[in-house]
């Protein structure tokens, strides 16, 4: 079934109010762990930090506490269990307490029990972003099965490659062998661990085999990493169809999204979500879901926490902004982003932008110290400090004719072209005087923000852009200089730049727009793909983490500072 937007927006109105009308202290689960309490407090009073599906799982927890048997000894025991495990970390073997978000999750699997004994959740699916711990804490649900499941218990770690399922068995190994060095009661190969207890004939065992190749299974616990992966689900299905014969089976299925939008992954967090908004009846499924929200922006920190539940313990509080502004600049990087840190799924749907032709057809040989001073003009930097060129855009608009001009120019270190991979086509445009060459081994700032102001002195400039991420410097050269009435940041982010790629795309498509005839202008745009976020927000990003696109970012910043000027 599918629900839009609207619907989406109203029932997390609803969801959220009909949470805060629970009445939490009265299910006592302090008696059960404090951190269930610390959780869905959380999740109860802060509504817009946590997206519609997290907060359907809390109050579906709720429901179930009124429907069915919640065994808090269960619970405790896993725990114990897990806390007393020593996990390879990054400073060696370390014990590892469970979040309030995780003890959530094992108290659903591990909690209910239904009127014949049983246990009530069969299917658990885990939807996290990259960094949440997932792998390491199933991990410790197979050594559980192994250790105080069936006496004939049979785990399996499955995944789409062989590689990626012995992630997971790597852990299930390291942490055996650290707590059993002499490994007298464990037989550990590569791909498989016997229990060596007497009575206890059980064993974990990694997969990730043609499913035709899997007979006599008899599965009682199955861990399915980076389903997402996955083009079809029949290894899963042989795993899951092997467990008949248990009294207590438990699927985990855990995932982080990707770049596949037809596969069973998705059909299956589909089904979950119905589950969850009530729309089909089945208990014995637990869905934990971490996504933005219908109207979350990509480069909002809310929507970073939101998505990332261990924001700030397994994940570092800057790495979310630092992988941010790696992925502005290419398609691939952003796609990354998306998939792996935004939990959605999403295809690269970059397009070129323009052509070199395209823009080359549009250059002319206009000297901009000969223009007349009385036109308005926005001039906007994107600068290096070594590594590459830096790119200064003069955008002159005509009022007369209503066109703009836009002229372009690029400086580089000296010393950067020698070792530089496009030194020979670098050093060809120094030669060809497109670029300008600065002594030294990094860019002057004030050599250029001294250039800029020279020709204030003939221009009619009225704002200078640059990113604020990365102009200290400069920015404080060009208020030494007298510009502080001037300067100007510009965000480079999809929603800062939508409008400008709008008017620039409509200037170049109706040629009223001309540029200075320079050949990097036209390599620039022609390295250029427009990209669209989730919110359909455009920017142009990189083909490639080498390609060069400055003036493509700098001419759009131009018109961004048009289009929000205030005369």
């Amino acid at each position: 079934m599918t629900i839009d937007k609207e619907e989406l927006k109203a029932l997390k109105k609803k969801v959220s109010q009909d949470l805060k009308e629970i009445d939490v202290l009265s299910y006592n689960l302090r008696k059960t762990d404090k951190r269930l309490d610390i959780y869905v407090l959380e999740v109860i009073n802060n509504p817009e930090g946590h997206n519609l599906y997290e907060q359907l799982s809390v109050l579906r927890f709720f429901s179930f506490l009124d429907k069915y048997e919640f065994r808090s000894v269960e619970v405790k025991k896993f725990t114990i269990f897990y806390e007393k495990l020593k996990f390879q970390g990054t400073k060696g073997l370390t014990y590892y307490k469970l979040t309030p978000v995780q003890l959530f999750q094992f108290a659903n699997i591990f909690g209910f029990y239904r009127a014949d004994g049983k246990r009530l959740t069969r299917d658990a699916l885990l939807f996290v972003p990259r960094k949440f711990s997932k792998t390491t804490s199933v991990a410790a649900v197979a050594i559980y099965d192994l250790l105080f499941g069936d006496k004939q218990a049979q785990a399996y770690v499955a995944a789409n490659s062989y590689k990626q399922a012995q992630i997971c068995f790597k852990v299930i190994k390291g942490i055996l062998k650290a707590h059993d060095r002499r490994l007298k009661h464990f037989k550990i190969n590569r791909e498989i661990v016997n229990n060596l207890r007497k009575g206890r004939p059980s064993f974990v065992e990694c997969l990730a085999s043609a499913p035709d190749k899997l007979d006599g299974l008899n599965a009682s616990t199955v861990i399915v990493d980076e389903y997402s992966q996955a083009d079809s689900a029949a290894l899963k299905n042989v795993l899951t169809s092997s467990m008949g014969a248990r009294e207590n089976p438990l699927t985990i299925t855990i995932t982080t999204a990707a770049e596949k939008l037809n596969t069973p992954c998705i059909e299956m967090i589909d089904a979950y979500k119905s589950i969850l908004r009530g729309e089909i009846d089945n208990d014995s499924i637990f869905a934990h879901i971490f996504e933005p929200d219908v109207d979350d922006a990509e480069d909002d920190p809310l929507t970073w926490r939101k998505v990332q539940p261990h924001f700030g313990i397994t994940v570092q509080s800057d790495f979310y902004e630092a992988e941010y502004k790696k992925a502005l600049l290419t398609s691939a990087d952003m796609l990354t982003f998306r998939t792996k840190m935004l939990n959605i799924f999403v295809q690269n749907t970059a397009q070129v932008w323009f052509t070199q032709d395209e823009i080359q057809a549009l250059a002319r040989n206009i000297t901009i110290d000969n223009i007349d001073n009385k036109y308005p003009c926005m001039v906007s930097v994107d600068l290096s400090v070594f590594d590459d060129f830096s790119t200064v855009t003069y955008t002159i608009y005509n009022e007369d004719t209503r066109t703009f001009f836009s002229h372009n120019e690029f400086y580089l270190p000296e010393e950067t072209i020698y070792n530089h991979t496009n030194k020979e086509l670098y050093q060809k445009w120094v030669d060809e005087g497109h670029l300008i060459a600065i002594p030294g081994n990094v860019i002057d700032y004030k050599l250029i923000a001294n250039d800029i102001m020279r020709r204030g002195a003939n221009l009619k400039i009225l704002k200078i852009g640059y990113d604020p991420y990365k102009a200290a410097e400069f920015v404080n050269t060009i208020i030494a200089l007298g510009g502080k009435d001037n300067i100007e940041p510009v965000k480079q982010t999809y929603g800062a730049f939508t409008s400008p790629v709008e008017s620039i795309e409509y200037a170049i498509k109706t040629e009223s727009i001309t540029f200075n005839n320079n050949p990097i202008i036209w390599y620039c745009f022609g390295n250029a793909m427009i990209d669209e976020d989730r919110l359909g927000n455009r920017k142009p990003i990189k083909k490639t983490a080498n390609d060069k696109i400055d003036c493509t970012i700098t001419n759009t910043m131009n018109f961004h500072l048009f289009n929000n000027y205030e005369r």
